[in-house]
């Protein structure tokens, strides 16, 4: 009966192995991307790996065949001799030959990934903890770029979707067809920005500027992500290249130079406690409670409470000064370069107002540009 019964589970085994719906991904293997310098890299990739394969296939070959047609059951004898001139240029003069192949194509695609000279487009890239910010330079558009997957699907409240942690607020917009430079940078941390369909990735170091660039062939969606740990919500800062026609482009620029207008007059009229509170809400979902809970109860030690705080019911110039300038030594970053005049102050205000800290007070988004030029 055992006899029986260890093949018939062999078979079920094998069956379920085969099965596609119980596989998984078995693709490992490098994309070939969307740009002319992706599949560059992607070609070489594929040249130097079937190198490697022909090399192990013939090394291998030699070495078994050599064990099996000279093993000591036949009566084979060792070889006597101890060097051979010819064996020692051969066995030097075919690496070289090899090495010299496989620099000529890595060559060329180097000299092509570090050439950013004659874009049509610059754009920088600053690296925050957790965040991206893009200037457009030219333009003179500039925004910051989070992630939008709700927490629901972070902590397990709800299925995932598609693209679980690779959605952002705002994606990088880039034209079609048109040499786009990247100027990468931090502002805080070592970061990396890395879109692998385009075949961009770049360290983000304070202090220095590194470049890179690309030519996106056809409109679409690219996505990516820090590639460099930088901290607690490392996996949490993600990249969405979005490249457009040149029409559509244009007009999103005109339609982001606009907002921008816009956010100065916003800048300049006087607010309302409500509505700074709806647009501090926002700001703070987006900005804040990944370190301080949505409800302000924060997650102690490393983030402090909101909701009760001495920052957040004492007096409204501290509580402005932390916000803009930060807390060194500690997660609390400086907002005041990341957030707008009218989210730090709506933000401010709402922290001041929401989960029972009730102080009735306010703070105008002019008084914080006022701070800010002072400075």
């Amino acid at each position: 009966m055992l006899s029986k019964a260890i093949p018939c589970r062999l078979w079920i085994g094998v069956l379920l192995f085969l099965s596609l719906t119980v596989r998984a991904d078995w693709e490992v293997n490098m994309t070939p991307g969307v740009t002319e310098v992706s599949q560059q890299i992607y070609d070489l990739h594929m040249i130097i790996f079937w190198i490697c394969v022909i090399i192990g296939v013939v090394v291998f070959g030699i070495m078994f065949w050599s064990i099996i047609a000279h093993r000591k059951s036949l009566g084979a004898k060792p070889a006597t001799f101890h060097e051979s001139t010819t064996v020692e240029i051969i066995w030097t003069a075919i690496p070289f030959a090899i090495l010299i192949g496989m620099a000529i194509p890595a060559t060329s695609a180097l000299i092509n990934i570090y050439d950013p000279s004659e874009s049509d487009l610059d754009i920088k890239v600053t690296g925050y903890q957790w965040k991206w910010h893009y200037d457009y330079i030219e333009e003179g558009v500039g925004f910051f770029s989070n992630l939008s997957t709700p927490t629901d699907e972070i902590y397990n409240r709800r299925d995932k979707n598609e693209h679980y942690l690779l959605e952002v607020d705002e994606p990088l917009v880039v034209p079609i067809n048109k040499k786009v430079r990247f100027l990468v940078t931090a502002n805080d941390v070592i970061h990396s920005w890395w879109v692998p369909e385009i075949a961009v990735k770049k360290d983000a170091i304070p202090g220095f500027v590194n470049e890179a660039w690309t030519i996106i062939p056809e409109p679409g969606i690219y996505r990516g992500q820090c590639a460099e740990l930088c901290g607690k919500d490392h996996g949490f800062m993600p990249i969405v290249v979005e490249a457009k026609t040149q029409e559509d482009y244009d007009a999103w620029i005109a339609q982001r130079q606009e907002a921008a207008a816009k956010e100065r007059e916003l800048r300049d009229k006087v607010w309302t406690l409500e509505g700074l509170m709806a647009r501090g809400e926002k700001v703070y979902a987006t900005n804040c409670a990944a370190c301080h809970n949505a409800d302000g109860s924060g997650i102690p030690p490393a983030f402090p409470a909101l909701k009760g705080s001495a920052i957040a019911t004492g007096p409204i110039q501290s509580h402005i000064d932390i916000v803009l300038k930060g807390k060194p030594g500690t997660y609390m970053a400086a907002f005041g370069s990341q957030l707008s005049p009218v989210e730090l102050a709506a933000v401010i205000t709402y922290e001041r107002n929401a989960w029972g800290n009730s102080k009735g007070d306010m703070i105008q988004p002019v008084d914080i540009a006022n701070m800010q030029t002072a400075e």
